[in-house]
This record gives structure tokens, C-alpha cells and sequence, in this order.
């Protein structure tokens, strides 16, 4: 393969690692092959005293990742037995969390579309940069699964019940909204990214963001929609999340209400309660091991493959999501997803 053609580049330049995520063309969906080549290359830098800080880039103008690449998750479990996704995230987890836990300054860039497996590449990092163009996103109740990579970690420690109205309604969150969430450090004009990824070369992170990063744009979105985020998505159960959003005077809550019920009611329901698990289990290794279970158990579902296909597959936008309605999910149909994996089972040793 040529350069062009590798989904992933690596250079060094001065004291910087580069990775630099290169499918501009599928907005550098993440593949197995990408997570390996990630994993193997940040674990030689660990003890490479000569790489100081890592910096994680997307190629392309249209945004860092989109995400894992779900057509082939969908082919896999429509046509397959499941083991290629599964062994996937089993691997991309461990990814997950070697980032959180780096040893060196791990600059990601935020810019532009910023999405699922691409959340997790990022939002575990040290160092966590967006811009004016960022567009964050765990979408993946619209297409009948749930957030992962650690996602549901990061969208417990949001302040209020942000994070659950992320996670469930799939709302994307801009470069001030991510800085309000938690999901990001620093803002830097995208005009001024090339400077910064230069510095990084010969600088400190520390004074290559102290040349470019810029005070908190305008202010977050979500901070004005707080009184009913916090209020709605308090609630106990999803049904009645949609009671309140759907009572409630603000037309944006009504509008969150909607759309809730275009999502898999089923993906909403284990969503939220993974959510609430999140939170009890508190360390993201622990997170994680809840996360593939669930992933793992989508697999045998109807939704994951109903919903790509209606997205990504026949683009027809119309899924025939079953159960269809969030009254006829059990409690038994949600258990199900947390329900031990015996010998398949992530562990992680140790984790905070």
C-alpha cells in the first residue's frame, strides 16, 4: 500500500507522534485494522523517550471520525455469527482505555464530525482540542444500539442530566457544548490548527496552547436548555422522560420528545439503564466491561441490523424498529444486554 492508501498514518516530527486517521472519503470510519495499528503504534511510544506527546488528526476536511463502520457490524450480524464485531470491540475498548490512561500528553483534534468509536478515540485523551466546526455525537440510539467506547462513562460526568439527553436523542454538542460536558479542554479557531500541530513539534503542549487556544466561543447551547434537561431526564423510566419533555412549555423539550420516539425504543430503554449503571460502577474500565457486554448482546438483536439498514443501507430512513414501542420493552428484553459473557467476557485488571 501507499501512504494514501494505509488507513492509518504515522510519523514522528520532533517531539511529537502522529496519528492521522485516513479515510477521508468514508469521514474515517474506524475499522479493525485501524484499531490495531493505533494500539500497537501508542504502546511503542509509551517508552520511545525520543516521542513526548502523541497528537491524533483526521485526514480530510469533513471532520476526525465518523465512527465505527457499522456496515460492516451490520453485515457481520445479519450474515455472519457475530465473532468479527465482537473481537472489534473487544480490541477497541482496550484501545479506549490505554488512551485514558497514556502515559503522555495525547493531543486529539476535535475538528469537525466527531462521532461514536471517533468519541472514543478522542474524549478519553489528556488533551482534548475542538474547534468552531466541531460537531460531537454518540448517535447510536437511531440506529438501534447503544453509546459505547466508553461513552457512557463520559456522559454520566456531564453536570445535570446533560449526558442522558445526549445519549438518548443522539443531539450533536459543538465545540462549547463539548467544553460544558466535559468532552473537550480547549477551543482553537480551526484556522489556527495547522500552527498548533506544527508547534507541537518543538513546544510543550502546554505553550504550543498557550499560542492558539482562544477564550470559550459563544456561549454552550445546552447551558440554556438546563432547567428542562434536568428536570425531564431525571425521571426514572424513558416513558416517562417522554411525559415530561412532552408536557413541558419549552418547544425545545417537545422537540427532544419527538425524537426520542423515532429512536429504537428498545436502545433508549438499555441505554438509560447503562447509563444509571455507569454511574454505580464509576471507573471506565469497569464502564467498559458493562459496554461490550451490551454491544456483544446487540448483536443477536433485531434493531442494530434494522437500523443501519434503514440509515446506511437502504437509506430509506423508515426503521421497523421491534418492539416497536417503548411500553412493549421488558424489563427481561433489557436485562438481557447485561447478562454475563462467561468465557468472552473483557476484564480488565485493575482500573479506576
Amino acid at each position: 500500500m501507499t501512504d494514501s492508501q494505509e488507513p492509518v498514518l504515522l510519523h514522528t516530527a520532533g517531539r511529537a507522534a502522529h496519528i492521522t486517521l485516513n479515510r477521508p472519503r468514508a469521514l474515517n470510519a474506524l475499522n479493525h485494522t485501524m484499531v490495531r495499528r493505533i494500539d500497537a503504534a501508542l504502546a511503542a511510544w509509551a517508552d520511545d523517550p525520543a516521542v513526548e506527546t502523541v497528537v491524533l488528526t483526521g485526514a480530510g476536511e469533513r471532520g476526525l471520525c465518523a465512527g465505527g463502520d457499522i456496515r460492516a457490524v451490520h453485515d457481520d450480524a445479519r450474515d455472519g455469527d457475530g465473532t468479527a464485531s465482537a473481537a472489534f470491540w473487544y480490541d477497541e475498548y482496550r484501545l479506549n482505555a490505554r488512551i485514558a490512561r497514556y502515559p503522555k500528553p495525547y493531543v486529539a483534534v476535535m475538528d469537525g464530525i466527531v462521532m461514536g468509536g471517533g468519541v472514543g478515540l478522542s474524549a478519553h485523551g489528556g488533551v482534548r482540542v475542538v474547534t468552531e466546526r466541531s460537531r460531537i455525537a454518540m448517535p447510536e440510539t437511531g440506529i438501534g444500539f447503544v453509546p459505547d467506547v466508553g461513552g457512557t462513562h463520559l456522559l454520566t460526568r456531564t453536570p445535570g442530566e446533560l449526558g442522558t439527553h445526549l445519549a438518548l436523542t443522539g443531539a450533536t454538542a459543538g465545540g462549547a457544548d463539548a467544553l460544558l460536558c466535559g468532552l473537550a479542554d480547549h477551543f482553537v479557531p480551526s484556522a489556527a490548527l495547522p500552527r498548533l500541530v506544527a508547534d507541537l513539534a518543538s513546544l510543550p503542549v502546554r505553550e504550543a496552547l498557550a499560542r492558539h487556544a482562544e477564550p470559550v466561543p459563544p456561549a454552550a447551547e445546552l447551558a440554556g436548555h438546563r432547567e428542562w434537561i434536568d428536570s425531564c431526564y431525571a425521571a426514572g423510566t424513558v416513558e416517562e422522560i417522554v411525559r415530561r419533555l412532552s408536557a413541558h412549555g419549552d418547544p425545545a423539550a417537545k422537540e427532544a420528545a419527538e425524537t426520542l420516539l423515532t429512536r429504537s425504543p428498545t436502545a433508549l430503554k438499555v441505554t438509560l439503564a447503562a447509563l444509571r449503571r455507569a454511574r454505580r460502577l464509576g471507573s471506565l474500565e469497569r464502564v467498559l466491561e458493562q459496554e461490550y457486554r451490551v454491544s456483544c448482546a446487540a448483536l443477536t438483536g433485531h434493531d442494530l441490523v434494522e437500523g443501519v439498514r434503514a440509515r446506511i443501507v437502504d437509506k430509506d430512513r423508515a426503521p421497523r424498529w421491534s418492539p416497536a414501542t417503548l411500553g412493549e420493552v421488558t424489563d427481561a428484553d433489557v436485562e438481557r444486554f447485561f447478562a454475563p459473557l462467561g468465557a468472552r467476557e473483557l476484564r480488565f485488571t485493575g482500573g479506576r
